[in-house]
């Protein structure tokens, strides 16, 4: 009975926050995905029009924008709010007082924010098709690895979300975007495959650390068609999903452990 009374309550509070998302639809819409369509008309329309990159950058180029763009888009669906509401305010407090553990809560934060990442990868490739014309192209035939990848992508954004959310403070807000984003979007294989790097090894070693680097590569090879009849080369998914599922699981724990520590008192 307990077990499902607090089932109930975790989704009423997830489709709470579902709700309000649609009614801000397109302002999440804005915030997410300006950035990303800019960097996808620039080096994906704009250089390849003029002669600066080769025609098949764009096919390389997609399926960073569609990592980037899910990863953000996720973690600032739990960040920002969670930061605000760890605030003096405390707007936390009506969902800790609902008949469901904790540690539910901070795990209802993830969910929602990996549904956010989801959502917005989507979007990206009706947008994409739009921008690119000729230049789009995702095979079709590895759609069920593509959703997985997207899935996997949102709940690492949100899931770092949680863990940053739980230990910055409301006026650190502008330092981290520019201590974590930066570096975590120059260094995630977002704009560049990770193979190129080969006589950048040092590079190469250091875009391993970033989760990103593993969710670019994973849709790469569920998007980028074969070129000159030879299948793209990426990192392997016998790399990329255990590092993934461990980037998921740790920072979670790590993210959990830390709004318990915030909130209970």
């Amino acid at each position: 009975m307990r077990t499902r009374l607090a089932m109930r309550a975790f989704v009423a509070i997830l489709e709470r926050d579902f709700v309000v998302t649609v009614r801000e639809f397109v302002p999440f819409l804005l915030q997410a995905l300006m950035q990303p369509l800019f960097f996808l008309f620039i080096f994906g329309k704009v250089l390849p029009g003029i002669g600066l990159t080769a025609g098949n950058f764009a096919a390389l180029l997609l399926p960073g924008i569609v990592a980037i763009t899910g990863m953000l888009a996720a973690m600032q669906g739990v960040t920002l709010p969670l930061v605000l509401d760890l605030g003096y305010a405390r707007e936390i407090d009506d969902r800790l007082l609902s008949p469901m553990p904790v540690w539910w809560v901070a795990l209802e934060k993830v969910l929602f924010g990996a549904m956010r990442g989801a959502i917005a990868s989507s979007v990206i490739f009706p947008l994409a098709w739009l921008i690119l014309g000729n230049g789009f192209a995702v095979r079709l035939d590895r759609i069920p690895v593509l959703i997985g990848m997207i899935i996997l992508t949102g709940l690492v954004g949100s899931t770092i979300g949680l863990f940053m959310g739980t230990v910055i403070k409301p006026e650190q807000i502008s330092l981290m975007f520019t201590l974590v984003f930066t570096p975590l979007l120059f260094t995630g294989c977002t704009y560049y495959p990770w193979g190129a790097l080969s006589n950048i090894r040092w590079f190469q070693a250091i875009t391993l650390i970033n989760p990103l680097t593993y969710t670019a590569e994973g849709l790469r090879y569920a998007m980028v068609p074969p070129m000159h009849g030879h299948e793209f080369p990426t990192l392997p998914l016998q790399w990329i999903l255990p590092a993934l599922g461990i980037a998921v699981v740790v920072t979670f724990v790590m993210g959990a452990r830390s709004f318990i520590r915030r909130v209970v008192t």
